[in-house]
């Protein structure tokens, strides 16, 4: 009998009661501490969500609705039992490495943000290889939030799973590589001496204290593999889905050839929501000035 060195997935949950509890109950019984489901998870957690803002009780019956989405979610997790991963992250011919980095995909929508990470490898022969290290989703706060703040929030997750990585993976690697489809992420990065309100300012200032706005690289939306962790996927979506677990296919290719950001991001901030004053270099102007006058 051959044997594989791979991560699979045994799904074999208990009948819980179609509650919040029960819900609850079997979406925390599904063991994935690295991420490969994420987007699968997300709807269950999606759905937990929902039924908070309704203010069910832990065991109170939920609506007809809800119940068949939970139920069509449940019957769709048998799929899973044909997915797998292979444990090592260097294919078995590939050879010595010569370099490794790692790229973290960062996306948010109204309901959710996640966060995935890969780590590129190349060989002598310049033959890249790109392995799934870790997947992260998150529904938003109940109080509702804008898109671009999302966004921010995702990109803080990518920051934090980068030192995690970084902590925990022998390797000698390159500097990482952040990839956001939100130009007014890239924009918050690269901007400096603006006062943002406090949400965003202190945000900005986690991301730019183990980063620099050279890290950071735009993606378009349906390149973004990302994608999947801030809006979910069924289970048959999922087993058709190649970019989730294989990373993009343009990291197998040369750096000249990865997407470029087309966008003008020397745009100001003037004119954002979350500004909130001069920048430091004008009140440091005003000083002076009324330094001046007295």
């Amino acid at each position: 009998m051959v044997k594989f060195d791979v991560f699979k997935f045994k799904i074999n949950l208990k009948e819980k009661p179609v509650s919040r509890r029960g819900i609850l109950s079997v979406t925390s019984s599904i063991y994935d501490p690295l991420g490969f489901l994420a987007p699968v998870i997300l709807p269950s957690k999606i759905l937990m969500q929902q039924l908070c803002r309704e203010k069910l009780a832990w065991d109170d019956d939920i609506p007809k609705q809800s119940a068949e989405r939970w139920i069509t979610w449940l019957s769709g997790l048998n799929q899973l039992t044909d997915f797998s991963v292979p444990r090592c992250i260097k294919p078995v011919d590939f050879g010595v490495s010569t370099s490794a980095q790692l790229h973290h995909f960062s996306d948010a929508s109204e309901v959710e943000y996640g966060v995935v990470s890969y780590l590129r490898l190349l060989n002598a022969d310049g033959i890249a290889h790109c392995a799934f290290m870790m997947g992260k989703s998150r529904v938003a706060p109940l109080k509702q939030t804008t898109i671009p703040r999302m966004e921010l929030a995702a990109a803080v997750v990518a920051v934090k799973t980068d030192k995690m990585l970084k902590d925990e993976l022998e390797l000698e690697l390159q500097e990482s590589v952040f990839w956001t489809d939100s130009t007014t992420v890239l924009r918050y990065i690269g901007s400096e001496g603006l006062c943002f309100k406090t949400f965003v300012a202190n945000r900005v200032a986690t991301i730019r204290e183990s980063t620099r706005p050279q890290q950071w690289r735009y993606i378009n939306t349906s390149m973004n593999p990302a994608d999947c962790a801030s809006r979910g996927l069924t289970c048959e979506r999922f087993m058709k889905n190649v970019n989730w677990i294989n990373g993009p296919s343009f990291l197998k290719e040369s750096e000249s050839n990865w997407p470029e950001t087309n966008h003008d991001l020397s745009t100001n901030l003037f004119d954002s929501e979350e500004f909130s004053g001069f920048s430091t270099h004008l009140l440091d102007l005003i000083s002076v000035e009324c330094g001046k006058d007295r």
